[in-house]
């Protein structure tokens, strides 16, 4: 299936159904007086994320989606039957901001997570309620109020704790397939991944991490070059990038790896300078098709020329590491650091959240501070 990742959809909700003037009629009940009751409510159309559903394709098909009217009301006062919700199933990571404000109305990143895309109107009130000391037979009533509509923006952002980031034929593919089951494709030719892939990479019985395989990017990719930069949203919600690089490129000495690393950290800045202070690692890749003896050597010049080019901006989180993702040699230890990384990062995590918690706490429990 085609991989689908945005999509723009109309939502319209239910119009509630309209009160009604009616007055009782019985045999032995004379001026029974007013019993029109009030219209049903219109139905409200909502989105939820499903761990089941992978893409947005459906809605690039169904793009209007309606909610039922609510039902109008009757004499004897009986009340309209309120129309039922419509639910709107998405891929869980979903972010839903209308299309033309930009304002983003829910981010559903948790499976389950519900959001109300567009409110049913409420019933009209019938006859009954306007009754009175002075206003025995009153023929007022009100008609139900409209439904919301929207037209909506759908972005899927995949939920992955590593982002692969790099050059086309940098090796990304390669690596995922390495590293996990993952099976996306791997060519001798530029732009064979043409659409997000997701790995589970599990170190040990009960440490795994999630890694995302986004299409490669090329200098000028935020003017559009290449795949431009479409995918790299993708990335948003990683903790960590590892920077994939080229150490061996086939154009051997016409090849300036370093430059290349560079102009692709560029590029990720234009998109988005949080993104790009997102914490990165260097991993040179292809080192198999180095001479042993010379290795360290081109990796200590590679580091030399890239640390040079990026002057004071090169993150000083930047952590290097050497391996071929053909052969396996090296994957072990960056998974392992990976790994150690992000129970860090969640660990510190946690404690900020229960700081937090108990800093609310104290100020609850002593307001006059």
């Amino acid at each position: 299936m085609k991989f689908i990742d945005e999509a723009t959809i109309e939502v319209h909700a239910g119009k509630g159904g309209d009160g009604i003037a009616a007055f009782r009629r019985e045999k032995f009940v004379p001026r029974g007086g007013p019993s029109g009751g009030d219209g049903g409510r219109g139905g409200s159309i909502y989105a939820i994320a499903d761990r089941n559903v992978n893409t947005l394709v459906e809605y690039r098909f169904a793009r209007i989606h309606r909610a039922r009217n609510g039902e109008g009301g009757q004499g004897s006062d009986c009340y309209g039957a309120g129309a039922d919700d419509l639910t709107l199933t998405v891929p869980v990571g979903t972010v839903i901001a209308d299309a033309e404000s930009g304002v983003v109305l829910a981010d559903l990143a948790v499976h389950g997570q519900r959001a109300v895309l567009a409110k049913g109107g409420k019933g009209g009130l019938g006859n009954l309620h306007f009754k009175s000391s002075t206003n025995r037979a009153p023929r007022e009533f009100t008609r139900g109020e409209p439904g919301e509509s929207h037209r909506l923006r759908l972005e899927l952002k995949v939920l992955a704790d590593v982002g692969l980031l790099g050059l086309p034929n940098a090796g990304k593919s390669t690596f995922i397939r390495a590293v996990s089951a993952a099976r996306p494709k791997v060519a001798d030719y530029p732009f064979t991944t043409l659409h997000p892939h997701l790995g589970v990479v599990r170190v040990d019985v009960n440490r795994a991490f999630v890694v995302a395989d986004v299409p490669g990017l090329i200098e000028g990719a935020a003017e559009g070059a290449g795949l431009g930069l479409q995918f790299l949203r993708h990335l948003a919600r990683t903790r960590l990038l590892l920077h994939l690089v080229d150490i061996a490129p086939l154009d051997g000495d016409a090849a300036d790896p370093a430059a290349d690393a560079h102009a692709i950290a560029q590029e990720l800045r234009k998109y988005d300078p949080g993104l790009y202070n997102k914490t990165r690692w260097l991993v040179l890749n292809k080192i198999d098709l180095l001479p042993a003896e010379e290795r360290e050597a081109r990796i200590q010049a590679f580091l030399a020329r890239y640390r040079m080019l990026a002057g004071d901006s090169a993150p000083e989180t930047e952590r290097v590491f050497s391996l071929s993702a053909l052969s396996g040699e090296g994957c072990r230890a960056l998974t392992f650091a990976v790994s150690d990384f992000l129970e860090r990062t969640r660990a510190e995590a946690a404690d900020l959240l229960t700081h937090a918690d108990a800093e609310m706490d104290t100020a609850q429990a002593d307001p006059g501070e």
